[in-house]
Order: structure tokens, then C-alpha cells, then sequence
């Protein structure tokens, strides 16, 4: 999970996982807009079953 925190007055306004967020701080009223820059996408492999494998 990422924290996120007001650009201005840096009060914790929230924790999780987001890919576009906007939240108004409840301290100093700064409207703080963020986005996930490049998101982690998961990788599925199929599993390698050794004993299907063709030995030249």
C-alpha cells in the first residue's frame, strides 16, 4: 500500500492502492491530484511440466 500525504502542509491524508486519486486535505484545503505513473502489472507464467519436454 502507498501513503499518500498533502503536497502542502504534508498531513497523512491516506493509505492504499489507487491508480487516480484526488482528496482534499481537511488541514489546509489543498486539492492533491495524483495518478500511479506506470502501474505494476502481474506476470503469469504457465507452469514447465519438465517431464513434457522434448529432449533432442
Amino acid at each position: 500500500m502507498q501513503e499518500v500525504r498533502c503536497s502542502s502542509c504534508n498531513r497523512k491524508l491516506a493509505m492504499g492502492i489507487f491508480q487516480k486519486l484526488s482528496i482534499k486535505c481537511p488541514r489546509c484545503g489543498t486539492l492533491n491530484s495524483l495518478r500511479v505513473e506506470s502501474p505494476q502489472y502481474e506476470c503469469h507464467r504457465a507452469p514447465v511440466n519438465l517431464d513434457e519436454r522434448q529432449s533432442p
